[in-house]
């Protein structure tokens, strides 16, 4: 850019603009011409596209005024929404001129701390944990990279990895490789890694799968319950025997916890709470409270040398992963989530909301297909909408249908829910873990007066005004 045009330019919306209030208020005009306008515009059909107001950390408010009981966020709002103690927190840090930057060159007072904390907690549950260490990172995908490299060093004569349907390990492609769906892995092929798909539950087809691979299997991946598979939970006793398997093969194990780790399903580490002790284990989503990006794998010593050992130790790494105002908020996140017990007010609080569930599930048999619940994980799948092929448009978008439509219901009726990325006709609640009570039985009151208006998925189909139906059509149809 020359001198003048340097000196010529400007900024068409100031950030200062936007601090005061007196932004651009096109902002679904501009977001759908610089950004992700299709899902955008599939937002704005269903009317739930906001933009939203923190009313509280646990209440939001829409465009229109509209109250919205906040079970959205994909569990990575662990606090809800600029909770005070957090925000408070990074106020203090920031007036304090404490170490800033990104301190991968040199040592990190806030990067110790959170890693000794957090080999801690696992070992506290897990004791063969002891000695592990941690690679910090952006997000659970960061974490899951992080942890199939540490696996092929740790096996580099194996290369093929054991998943199962429905998981969902991020869009990245090494992550993409292990998340087994049409609609994201098509356009993409050849993936890799090399991935045996199993179903998920059956502990027998991974005794057969790794008795086949031999010395080709390199580790297993697992989520201890599928988060956006739509809240699936294994049969008792099932990660147990998976480890059990694993072991006697000689094959690690990584646990996406990415999801379910750190209090969301009323455990720290919902795998090693069912009787598996993994070798690798990935986390994000809460770690960040809501406000910065934090992932972390933590491994087996041995596991994580083989990785970055001695004068390789830069051989794997990421610009902001370690960064000292993230580690900071990471260590206080992790101690909001230790001095307020939030995994044992999941626990209480996600028996009380999966027994609303399986109640209105009973009084609606023929809106919904099942419920499922794991802490302040919920999902809630639904009939299908319509039960014939709709030409020209696939079944999975005939399927998400109803999903979508849910949760435009569920936004009418005053709850922010989110969608499951890898379960069709299914939409999840995932409250913060410290929800106030009253709000948390007021969230499942909206619930049961929304099914109580839509006796079936037509009747949610047939409340969409036409104008918005025939929009949602034309996208569909291309």
């Amino acid at each position: 850019m020359s001198q003048a045009a340097m000196t010529t330019a400007r900024l068409p919306i100031a950030t200062r603009d936007l601090l005061t209030g007196r932004g651009d208020h096109r902002v679904l005009d501009l977001e759908s011409r610089h950004g992700n306008g299709d899902l955008l515009k599939v937002l704005d059909i269903l009317g739930i596209a906001g933009p939203f107001k923190v009313v509280s950390p646990w209440e939001l408010e829409d465009e229109t005024g509209r109250h919205l009981v906040h079970a959205g966020g994909y569990a990575a709002m662990p606090f809800g929404e600029a909770y005070p103690p957090l925000i408070d927190f990074v106020r203090d840090y920031l007036a304090e001129n404490k170490q800033l930057g990104l301190p991968q060159q040199s040592l990190s007072e806030w990067r110790a701390a959170l890693a000794t904390n957090l080999v801690a907690l696992l070992a506290g549950v897990a004791p063969s944990h002891t000695d592990s260490h941690v690679y910090f990172g952006n997000s659970g995908a960061e974490a899951v990279e992080a942890a199939l490299k540490m696996a092929r060093a740790a096996r580099p004569k194996a290369t093929t990895f054991v998943n199962f349907a429905r998981a969902y390990h991020g869009k990245t492609h090494g992550a993409l490789a292990l998340t087994p769906n049409e609609e994201y892995q098509g356009p993409f092929r050849p993936l890799a890694p090399a991935v045996r798909t199993l179903p998920f539950g059956d502990a027998e087809a991974v005794a057969t799968a790794l008795r086949e691979l031999g010395d080709r299997a390199c580790a297993i991946i697992i989520e201890p319950i599928q988060g956006e598979g739509g809240v699936n939970v294994p049969p008792d006793g099932y990660l147990r025997e998976v480890g059990e398997i694993a072991r006697r093969h000689d094959v690690l194990v990584i646990a996406d916890e990415v999801q379910t780790g750190l209090g969301r399903t009323g455990h720290w580490f919902a795998s090693v709470a069912a009787g598996l002790e993994p070798d690798i284990i990935a986390l994000a989503k809460p770690l960040g409270g809501g406000i910065m990006p934090v992932s972390a794998t933590i491994a087996r010593k041995a596991v994580y040398k083989a990785l970055l050992p001695g004068l390789a130790s830069k051989r794997h790494s990421t610009t902001f992963g370690g960064g000292s105002l993230a580690m900071a908020v990471g260590l206080k996140s992790l101690e909001i989530l230790v001095t307020e017990d939030l995994p044992t007010r999941s626990a209480e609080h996600g028996r009380y909301g999966l027994a609303r569930l399986q109640g209105l599930a009973a009084q609606y048999p023929n809106l919904v297909e099942s419920v499922r619940g794991a802490g302040m994980l919920f999902a809630i799948s639904l009939k299908p909408v319509v039960g014939f092929k709709v030409p020209g448009v696939s079944e999975e978008d005939v399927q998400t249908l109803a999903a979508a439509l849910l949760l435009r219901e569920l936004h009418l009726g005053g709850v922010h829910g989110c969608y499951s990325t890898n379960a069709s006709r299914t939409a999840r609640l995932t409250p913060p873990l410290n929800q106030p009570e009253e709000l948390l039985v007021e969230m499942f009151d909206r619930v049961a007066a929304v099914m109580g208006k839509n006796p079936t998925p037509l009747s949610m189909l047939k409340k969409l005004p036409l104008p918005r139906m025939l929009k949602l059509a034309r996208m569909a149809l291309g």
